[in-house]
Formats: structure tokens, sequence, C-alpha cells
């Protein structure tokens, strides 16, 4: 008989971080045995990283705020001695041309690892997240969560989801593109209601389709809004403006006053963050046309958001999985798979990584005179490139060959464990270089397969630079000078591009070829043909 579990102890601390547009929001929690979680403490910056609009460019100054936000955060998360770290970036830097370069400086300079997520799984976790926190039942109800760079979407019910996802509608955006003037004017008004019905089309045929009078609302835009209307109508909202509840006639009492105020006069109201004095008119304008459309009766205010969701799919993925390693008769794929998952290994990522990397080996094998066993010990270095986390994030490219090489992996030789080896540790900062210890003890042919298969995964982990599979399909157009890239993504391209691009320095070398990568866009054949012309090509 097996002991019971105790589930009066926590099994692990951690901290979700959600890098939103408007602020940085982090929460320790303590995971409990039966997948319950309780929060320990809480931590909100301010940030503003579209100060001058979604521009797809984050300023220096913008930069900074948000790596010394984050360096309070990790001194919070080092002090209650939290052992893994989630954050994830959302619109402002998913979509900057420079996010990547954001993301490197937060690994380089405060030591979080930040992962950038599609919209869409953004709306799905906000919806988990909200479904987690409010006491739904089988009533539709529309949730929403409006942000500084995106508005998130959900339609569903305790169930299931009918419809989620993300619009580039957030506060920030909308207060760069429409407002000019201060108190915000009537023709703004106007300019932004016609905005929204022609974006909101596709949600609207849902609505249609699912009787909606309930709409549930959270982050900080939402939360504003509800303690306004709390201290107006007097409700209860001292200790928590979860489960909140009021009438859409509240909401446009509030409106109908609030909209005409100035600046100054709005920053006397001390339910206001002061960052979103001058971005929340668009917010506004938003839930009044919401409510207006859909004729929506009541709002309710869910202080679970994106940073809940993430907990909650964190705690998903951490349950006990199926041993899966007593089904492989092979005794290399056995060891391989025993050691990855006695390194909780990033089992997604690291096989989307080594579908694209076997892509590329297949239409390279010959050019670059590779053997078919040389193909197997690219997949097996792919999908344990990423195990060194295990000891540190720091460095975890040098772990992943320290534990490849003592890790007693049976039914390879020692020369195809070398390879693997440094294989995966090649997939990151520097190329394979005669004065590292173990590259320069290998044989010459052993180097030069190294370094061809490095390159390989180099650029293919390269396209999974935000870790969450953007790329859907990946087309290879090989020519005598060059080789194209074809990327059909499920969200902005940018952090795929910009991976790709800077890992493709050693692939250019081995091949000889310059590497340009074109993003596809599946679902918008407006946007599809003006990529036809617009590349992104590797300056090396």
């Amino acid at each position: 008989m097996e002991p019971a579990i105790d589930n009066s102890s926590p099994t692990k601390r951690i901290a979700a971080i959600d890098l939103g547009t408007n602020s940085f929001h982090a929460v320790l929690v303590d995971i409990y045995p039966d997948g319950s979680y309780r929060t320990i403490d809480k931590l909100k910056e301010m940030v503003i990283l579209a100060e001058k609009g979604m521009d797809n460019q984050l300023s220096e100054e913008a930069m900074q705020r948000g790596l010394e936000a984050l360096k309070r955060i990790k001194f919070l998360c080092d002090s209650q001695e939290v052992e893994e770290i989630l954050a994830f970036a959302t619109s402002a830097i998913r979509e900057a041309r420079n996010g990547g370069e954001f993301t490197q400086r937060m690994i380089d300079e405060v030591g979080i690892k930040a992962r950038a997520i599609p919209g869409k799984m953004e709306a799905e976790l906000i919806g988990l997240a909200i479904r987690h926190s409010i006491a739904l039942d089988k009533e539709n109800v529309l949730m929403v969560d409006i942000g500084g760079g995106s508005v998130e979407f959900i339609v569903g019910n305790n169930e299931e989801f009918f419809y989620h996802n993300s619009l580039k509608l957030g506060v920030a955006r909308m207060s760069a593109q429409f407002v000019k003037n201060d108190p915000i004017t009537k023709e703004e008004i106007k300019n932004l209601r016609k905005h929204y019905e022609k974006t909101l089309e596709e949600i609207s045929q849902v609505i249609e389709e699912h009787e909606v009078k309930t709409m549930i609302a959270s982050s900080g835009t939402m939360e504003n809004i509800g303690a306004m209307v709390a201290k107006r109508k007097s409700l209860t909202a001292d200790m928590t403006l979860n489960e909140l509840v009021f009438e859409a006639s509240d909401f446009k009492e509030l409106y109908k006053d609030f909209i005409k105020l100035d600046r100054d006069e709005r920053k006397k109201i001390s339910e206001l963050d002061e960052k979103r004095i001058d971005i929340i008119n668009p917010g506004m304008v938003l839930v009044k046309f919401l409510l207006k459309k859909f004729s929506i009766e009541e709002i309710k205010i869910s202080e679970a958001a994106l940073r809940d969701g993430m907990i909650l799919n964190f705690i998903r993925q951490e349950k006990p999985k199926l041993k899966l390693v007593a089904n492989y008769p092979d005794p290399r794929k056995r060891s391989i798979y025993e050691l990855l998952r006695k390194c909780n290994w990033l089992e997604t990522h690291s096989t989307h990584v080594a579908g694209m990397a076997l892509l590329l080996f297949d239409e390279f094998q010959q050019e670059l005179k590779l053997e078919d066993t040389d193909r197997e010990l690219l997949e097996y270095a792919t999908l344990m490139h990423d195990i060194g986390y295990y000891i540190s994030y720091r460095k975890h490219h040098k772990h992943a060959l320290y534990l490849i090489r003592h890790s007693d992996l049976r039914g390879f030789n020692e020369d195809e464990i070398n390879i693997m080896g440094n294989v995966a540790r090649y997939h990151r900062r520097s190329t394979p270089k005669k004065r590292h210890v173990f590259y320069k003890k290998l044989e010459k042919p052993l180097r030069k397969k190294v370094k061809k298969l490095s390159a390989i995964l180099r650029v293919a982990d390269g396209l999974d630079r935000s870790h969450y599979q953007n790329v859907e399909k990946l087309e290879i157009d090989n020519r005598e000078d060059k080789v194209l890239l074809y990327l059909t993504t499920m969200g902005d391209p940018e952090l795929e591009i910009w991976g790709a691009e800077r890992k493709s320095r050693l692939f250019k070398k081995v091949t000889g070829k310059k590497l340009e990568i074109y993003a596809v866009d599946k679902n918008d054949p407006e946007r599809n043909q003006s990529l036809t012309g617009k590349k992104s090509t590797v300056n090396n």
C-alpha cells in the first residue's frame, strides 16, 4: 500500500511575472501536492514600456525602467527563496523589433529569462485564471482583460471557452493612435468607437450565437474603474476587488462625469494609478462600447489575470507524467529519455526545435556530407540541449555538455557521446573554438561534424526564441548562393526572426551561403502580400 500524500506542506515555491505594456506584476506562491497553491507575496511595478505609443521599438528609457523593476522583483524572489521564476512577455515586448534584445538584457543584467507568448495563448491563460478565481456557472460570460498594448477577449462558461483571442486594442496603443487632446474630444471618442466596431466584428458574431449578459473584467485598467465605481456607490471593496459586482448603469454614471475631466482633475482621483492618468480614456470608451454593443447588464471584477493563468498552467504541466521510458526497447533512445526526465527537460520547446533541426538536416545532409547516423545524434543533442537548466540557467549550455558526458548513456560509443555533448554545448553563446578544452580533444573529422550539426541546431533553436512554438511551418528554399527560410507563425514573428539571425553566423560559415528569413501570415493575405519583398537578411 502506497503511503498517503501529505498535502499540508508545499512542494515548491515559484514566482509568476506578467511583463505587461503598462506594468510588471509578480506573484509568489507555494504549490501543494494536491495542485492547490497559496499566495505568499505580490509586487506590482508600473513601467509604461510604450510611453511614446506602440511604435515597434522600445526606448532605452523604457527598457531601463523595466530592468530596474525586474531587479526589485528578483530581489524579492531571492529573499523569499523562490525555486523557479516564470516570466511571460506580452504585447509591447512581443511586437518590438528590439524585444529580443530586451529579453536578452533581462538574462544578462537581472538573471530572469522571459518568454514572449502569442496573444492567443495569453487570452487562454487569462480565461483559465478568471475561471479559477470567479464562481462561474453554465451561463455564458464575456471575459475582458484590458492591457496597455492588447485586450484579451474570452467568451465561455465554467466548462468551455467558445472564443479566445488577443486584439491590439490596449489603452496605451489606442491613446497614442487616437487621443491628442485633453480632455478627450467627442471626435476622438467617435473615432475610437468606429475602430472598436470594425475590430470586434469576429467576437460580435460569437456573442450573437451565445447569449451574454455579464462581463467579467480583469487587470489594472478595470481594477481602477471598479475602485472608482465602488467609491461612488459605497460598495465594499476595501480588502479586495475580486468578485466586485456593479450594474452597467453604475459604470455609465461614472463615464458621464469622468470622460469630461482633464489631466489635473483625473490626477486628484485616488483610485486611479498615477501612470494610468494619461491612457485610461480609451479603456473607458471601450467598456462603454462593449456594454452598449452587447447589451451587457452586469460587470464583475476579477483580480486574477495572466500571472494566475501562468501558475495554473505550470501546475497542470507538473502533474506526474506517464512512465514512458519503459516503452522504448532501444537502449539508446531509452537512456536519452531517462536523462531528459531526470533533468526536468523543456519537452515542448526541445521537441519543436528538434523537428526544425531535422528539416534543416534533411535539406543539407548531402551538401554538408553528413551521414544518416549524424541525423540521430543531432536529434538527441537537440532534445538534450537545454538540460543544463537542471543545474542553473547561467552557463546552462556548458552544464548540458557536462551532464551528457557524465550520465552513462547506454548504447553510444565515446565519440557519439562527445558529438552530442558538444553540439548541445554550442547551441548558444560561443561557436566551436580550438581553445575550448573538450572540443580541442576531438579528432579533426569529429570537430568538423560538431561544427556542422551545431550550425543547424543554433538556427533551429533561434526559430523558437520565445519557447512557445510560434513557428507553425518552416519552408526552406536552398539556392546556390543563399538560403531562404519562410516562417508561418501563430503570432508576431519578430522574436523568432531575431533569434535565428543572431545565431546564424556559424550556419553561413559551414554552408557558405547567406541566410534570409521571410515572415508569412496565412491568415492575412494583405499582410502576406506586403511581406513578399520584405526580408530579414543576416549581416555577418
